[in-house]
């Protein structure tokens, strides 16, 4: 069993990996047409949003697979 610590910590890595590779996949895609004309700042902050929503979920899900099979010991 992992100690509190150990659980904050990967947590934290994992979140902040997803959101970092989940931002890379997104500044890849082109949005420049659906932002309007000088409101580039604002897309780029609702993208940045964006991305953490997404990796934010993807990491929660990773974290809930590996809690999740490690508790598996206990069913038998």
């Amino acid at each position: 069993m992992m100690s509190i610590g150990t659980t904050a910590i990967i947590s934290i890595i994992s979140h902040l990996i997803f959101i970092y590779i989940t931002w890379r996949v997104i500044i890849k895609i082109n949005f420049e047409p659906l932002l309007r004309k000088g409101h580039t700042t604002e897309g780029k902050i609702f993208l940045l949003f964006l991305a953490i929503v997404i990796g934010t979920g993807v990491s929660h899900f990773f974290l809930d697979i590996l809690q999740w099979s490690g508790d598996l010991i206990y069913l038998f």
